[in-house]
C-alpha cells in the first residue's frame, strides 16, 4: 500500500485560397484519422480545440446539462470512456473527453517539464474555456486521477465535482516520492523507475512493439497468460513487456477490434508523451508544494477495482478514512467486486451507476 501512495482563421485575407486551404486541411485529418482506425459513436462528435498553448482533441456528446470532463490515464485514450460517455450524455449531461497532452492527435510538447501536472492541469481549465462553459465536474482514472485531482486544488471556483478513479489521493506527500520508491527497490525492476530512466529507454521499447505492451497491460486480475521471459528482478536484466507475462487470450471486456484501435492510437503518437508524466513525478511534488495543506472541498467520490493493484488490497474503510482526511466532503468510496485496473472498461455498468448516482445527487 505504501508504495503505491508515494506514488486544451484568418477570414476574407486570401480569398478561394483559403477555403482550399482549410478543405486539405479537413481531408488530411480524415486520412489521418482512416490510418488510425477511428471509431465512431453515436452521438459523439469530435474536434480540435486551442488549450493552454497547445491543440487538443476533444470528443463531445450531449448539448445541455452539467458538463462532466473526463481525463484517461496511462497507456489510454478517449476510448476508454466508450462506455461511459453516452450513458451520461443519455442522463442529461453534456461529456467532454480530451485525447490528452501527449495522445492521439492532441499535441505531443518535446520538454519533459512540459508534462508536469500544473501544466496538465491548466490543459483542463482551457477545456472549459475553449467549450463556454465556467465550471465542470472532472472525472480521472489513472494518471487522469491526480490530473483531475490537481485541477481542483489548483482551480478550485472552476469544478464543482471530483471523481477519482484507481489513484486515491491522500494529501502531498512530506518526502521526496522518487527517493521513496528508490529505497524501497534499489536496483529491482519497478515500472515507473524504469520510466524515469534515462535515455528515452522506456519509450524505445513501447514504441518497437505497442500490441506487446497493450495486449499484457489490458487484462483482467485472473486473465490467464504465459510466463514471463525476463524472471530476473534486477532492472539490468531487461526491460518491461518481457516481464509481463504474454496473454493466452483477450479478456472478455477487450474485443480485437478495441485493442487494434488503441495500437493504432500509440502506433501514431508513440508513448513518449504519456511517459513523460511520470518523468514528472518528482517536479509534481516541487511545484505543489504550497498545496501541502489545501484540501479537497468539493463532492468527491472514488471508485476503483476491489483488485486493482494502486490499491494494493486497501479497504474501502481505509480509503474512506485516508481521503476522508484532505476531501471535506467524501460521498462515497466504491469498490467494485473482482475487479482490477481498468474499472470503467472492465465493469461499465457498475461504474456508470456510481457516477451517475454521484452526479445525480450533487
Amino acid at each position: 500500500m505504501q508504495r503505491k501512495w508515494v506514488i486544451l482563421a484568418i477570414f476574407g485575407l486570401l480569398g478561394s485560397s483559403c477555403t482550399e486551404q482549410a478543405a486539405t486541411t479537413q481531408a488530411d485529418r480524415r486520412t489521418e484519422e482512416t490510418k488510425m482506425g477511428e471509431q465512431s459513436l453515436d452521438g459523439v462528435e469530435f474536434r480540435f480545440i486551442e488549450t493552454n498553448g497547445i491543440r487538443m482533441r476533444i470528443a463531445e456528446a450531449g448539448t445541455a446539462g452539467p458538463l462532466v470532463l473526463f481525463a484517461h490515464g496511462w497507456p489510454e485514450s478517449w476510448y476508454s470512456w466508450r462506455h461511459q460517455i453516452p450513458a451520461l450524455a443519455a442522463a442529461g449531461y453534456r461529456v467532454v473527453v480530451p485525447e490528452m497532452r501527449g495522445y492521439g492527435q492532441t499535441d505531443a510538447p518535446e520538454n519533459i517539464d512540459a508534462y508536469n501536472v500544473v501544466e496538465l492541469a491548466a490543459d483542463m481549465v482551457g477545456i472549459l474555456d475553449a467549450v463556454g462553459v465556467d465550471t465542470a465536474i472532472i472525472v480521472g482514472h489513472d494518471w487522469g486521477a491526480p490530473v483531475a485531482t490537481n485541477s481542483v486544488l489548483l482551480h478550485p471556483t472552476r469544478f464543482s465535482g471530483l471523481v477519482m478513479m484507481s489513484v486515491p489521493y491522500g494529501g502531498r506527500a512530506d518526502n521526496s516520492p522518487m527517493d521513496g520508491m528508490r529505497r524501497n527497490f534499489g536496483d529491482n525492476f519497478f515500472y515507473i523507475l524504469y520510466h524515469n530512466e534515462p535515455g528515452g529507454i522506456a519509450e524505445s521499447e513501447y514504441d518497437s512493439d505497442p500490441r506487446g505492451l497493450l495486449s499484457r497491460l489490458y487484462l483482467s486480475p485472473d486473465s490467464p497468460r504465459e510466463d514471463p521471459s525476463v524472471q530476473d528482478p534486477k532492472r539490468a536484466a531487461g526491460g518491461w513487456i518481457p516481464r509481463l507475462g504474454a496473454p493466452k487470450g483477450l479478456p472478455e471486456w477487450l474485443s480485437q477490434e478495441d485493442l487494434d484501435y488503441y495500437v493504432k492510437q500509440f502506433e501514431h503518437s508513440g508513448f513518449r508523451g504519456g511517459v513523460n508524466y511520470y518523468r514528472n513525478i518528482e517536479r509534481n511534488w516541487e511545484v505543489t508544494a504550497h498545496l501541502a495543506n489545501t484540501v479537497i472541498e468539493v463532492p468527491t467520490l472514488f471508485l476503483a477495482g476491489e483488485r486493482d493493484m494502486v490499491i494494493a488490497g486497501a479497504s474501502a474503510a481505509n480509503l474512506r478514512s485516508r481521503i476522508g482526511q484532505v476531501a471535506t466532503d467524501l460521498r462515497d468510496v466504491v469498490l467494485v467486486p473482482g475487479i482490477g485496473h481498468w474499472v470503467q472498461q472492465e465493469a461499465p455498468d457498475e461504474t456508470n451507476r456510481a457516477l451517475l448516482d454521484f452526479l445525480d445527487h450533487l
